[in-house]
């Protein structure tokens, strides 16, 4: 019996001694079946040449040419700039790093052949740094078979070691050489070819196969990989939930009495959704294992006052809990909020974070030591190390995608080491987002938690109308808001963004848009926010600014999530472009909160891409969160959409959630089938696809 090629090593291969094999381990290639699941980022079309002519901005194209100059060209930078041609047209190729000896190889009348990415400036057009083979006296050019694999790779392993290895275990792969883990069954079921068939489609594409093909996702070659993956992260997921309940926690009772008076006292009426959730996250802690559930809902809908009435379960039942927010500001006004709905039932709510002053800080870090404090709400402060919780039964995150796996976990463990649990129980987990996420990509994506919607905004609010201007229509802005502020007596925010994610450079800018408003509208009262301030400095002037003593404030995205002024009702962002459509959902969701009809100002920096006009056209098309998310899936991707592109963390190594929802729902279905009748294929699932499974958590 042959052996399979999970039992082959790849120091078999041939160009495989221990510094490769030592590389090979670094991206968890260990066998030749490892091998094989190392697929290809993307593909090279190196199968045909371009006419010049016919070359377009941003393509990646080849080309092959004749020589006609070459010259050192001192510009802005000193650059080797070389004339090439066809009967077509004329291209420059640029290079900013190199030798006199490249120099001397581009010789008048001979030909090269170059591959790179086209950039068109006027009527010039050109390739930077493109790969280039010198031809010499052969006017023909070599053509790729089909398209060429491209490898993730690391420092020191070039792709053509690449090339070599996946062509050597290529040529030894069969159906009988690598297992399948798809039951039988299902693979007849679903019509799934071979494994080995889609393996070697992806790692050597034949010929009459394009990249529009591969890239699709239509091909069902594609999709049985696609497929394998998708389930194998369902089913990891599914076996870190199981794994978080086998923990033990507080059953929590349901302290009626108190809930009911907290309810009465509310100035408005629960939406039916928040009472939904309610229910269920106090039927979840009223069990004796963690409750793990996800809260999602769009921008306003009122997840915080859900947050509120589980923690005043746990602190009736005189436990604690803590809330931890991505930024001071949402902090703060979270404190703000609380300190508002607890203060007459006796419950102390403290606030954690970074910039506090010394003394507030130790005063906050001894109630939390010693149990006075019931509710904490802070930063990433909450896990320091001098942080010592007494008896934590339940842990809040909000916005969750802005916190890494690492961060999370720090919360979690500090918080059931707490002095009087010692370990022995865990804490119940609550997780917000006020970006809403397509039901079955969240299903997918967060299939370790119990999925909540709240799907209701509150009664009366109205729809904020937006527009779409150019921002050379500036003094008229700003006559609007004089209009605004003196005869309607609205509240502004004026939201500065810079392309730079630097926030000292962001704060300039908007110290720069506060002096030029102060000056030419001299009559109104104009506050500046923004991350660098000190906390006192930001909550007076957020004060202020709820108090109605500002008309307008200037800040920078820290007013992203967190301010509640109902009578701001009219919001500037400049450079929308810049933003993505979640966040600038996020920030419109400020204003609209009040009686007066809203409205939100989008002023953008031409030119656009095609890009930012979809996103601007959609902002001003709709209110709706979920079809924003569904939009911005479309356009960014669910790296993206779902923050793991930001916090490093990866969700798949080959499957696209956007390109393979179609086949979720047969995963979903069919994942209880393999975890109940062929549990032994789980972890071999796990195994192959995933090789750290508690990366994926969320808890």
């Amino acid at each position: 019996m042959s052996l399979k090629l999970s039992q082959i090593s790849v120091e078999t291969l041939k160009g495989v001694g221990p510094k490769v094999t030592e590389k090979l381990a670094l991206l968890s290639i260990n066998n030749l079946e490892d091998l094989l699941f190392h697929l290809p980022s993307r593909y090279q079309d190196r199968s045909r040449i371009h006419p010049i002519g016919s070359l377009l901005h941003g393509q990646t194209a080849q080309v092959f040419g004749m020589i006609e100059t070459a010259d050192v060209v001192f510009g802005k930078r000193r650059s080797l700039v070389c004339k090439i041609s066809d009967a077509s047209g004329i291209l420059d190729i640029r290079l900013f790093y190199f030798s006199m000896t490249q120099k001397k190889q581009f010789k008048r009348g001979e030909f090269v052949q170059c591959y790179g990415q086209v950039s068109h400036s006027g009527r010039a057009i050109s390739m930077i740094h493109p790969e280039i083979t010198f031809l010499k006296n052969q006017q023909i050019p070599k053509l790729e078979a089909g398209l060429q694999a491209v490898y993730p790779t690391t420092q020191g392993l070039q792709q053509r070691t690449f090339q070599s290895l996946i062509k050597q275990t290529i040529d030894s792969l069969n159906s009988a050489s690598i297992k399948e883990l798809l039951p039988q069954d299902l693979l007849e079921k679903l019509n799934f070819p071979p494994l080995a068939d889609a393996l070697r489609l992806l790692h050597r594409p034949p010929l009459d196969i394009s990249l529009t093909d591969i890239q699709s996702g239509e091909h069902p070659l594609i999709q049985r990989l696609a497929f394998e993956e998708l389930m194998a992260q369902h089913l990891a997921l599914k076996k870190l939930k199981q794994k978080h309940q086998a923990h033990h926690s507080y059953a929590i009772s349901n302290q009626q009495e108190i809930f009911l008076e907290f309810k009465k006292k509310l100035p408005f009426a629960l939406t039916s959704a928040q009472q939904k959730v309610i229910r269920e996250i106090r039927i979840d802690l009223n069990k004796n294992f963690p409750m793990m559930r996800l809260v999602q809902g769009d921008v306003g809908c009122g997840k915080t006052l859900v947050a509120a009435f589980a923690m005043l379960d746990i602190a009736a039942n005189n436990f604690q809990s803590v809330l931890m927010a991505p930024t001071e500001l949402l902090a703060e006004q979270h404190f703000i909020a609380f300190q508002g709905w607890f203060k007459n039932f006796g419950i102390a709510v403290t606030l954690l974070t970074s910039k506090m002053g010394n003394k507030q800080k130790i005063e906050s870090l001894d109630n939390i030591k010693t149990g006075a404090a019931k509710i904490i709400i802070g930063t990433h402060a909450v896990f320091q190390k001098q942080v010592e919780f007494s008896h934590i039964a339940l842990v809040v995150i909000d916005e969750q995608h802005r916190f890494g796996v690492e961060q999370r976990k720090n919360l979690l463990e500090k918080s059931f080491r707490s002095i009087e649990n010692n370990a022995s129980k865990h804490p119940h987990q609550l997780i917000m987002t006020a970006t809403p996420i397509p039901r079955t990509l969240a299903q997918t994506a967060y299939a370790d938690l119990d999925l909540s919607i709240i799907d209701e905004m509150p009664p009366g609010r109205k729809l904020v109308e937006t527009s779409v201007i150019n921002d050379l229509k500036r003094a008229q802005v700003i006559q609007r808001i004089r209009y605004a502020c003196q005869q309607d007596q609205r509240q502004i925010y004026w939201v500065c963004t810079l392309i730079d994610e630097s926030e000292e450079l962001e704060c300039q800018a908007a110290e720069a848009t506060y002096q030029e408003l102060s000056e030419q509208l001299a009559q109104l009262r104009v506050g500046l926010v923004h991350g660098r301030l000190k906390s006192k400095e930001k909550h007076h002037i957020m004060a202020q600014f709820k108090a109605g003593e500002l008309d307008i404030l200037v800040a920078t995205t820290v007013i992203e999530v967190g301010v509640d002024v109902p009578n701001a009702s009219l919001m500037i962002i400049e450079n929308p472009e810049r933003l993505g459509l979640s966040q600038l959902h996020q920030l419109r969701g400020r204003v609209g909160r009040g009686e007066k009809q809203s409205y939100c100002i989008l002023m953008y920096h031409a030119p656009l891409s095609q890009n930012a006009k979809q996103r601007l056209n959609v902002m001003r098309d709709t209110n709706d969160g979920f079809k924003i998310a569904e939009k911005d899936l479309e356009i960014r991707g669910a790296g993206e959409v779902l923050g793991t592109r930001q916090t490093g963390e990866v969700l798949f190594r080959f499957a696209d959630l956007l390109r393979d929802r179609k086949l979720l729902p047969q995963v979903h279905q069919n994942a209880e089938i393999i975890a109940n009748s062929h549990p032994e294929l789980v972890e071999a699932l796990c195994a192959r696809w995933i090789k750290n499974g508690e990366q994926l958590s969320h808890v």
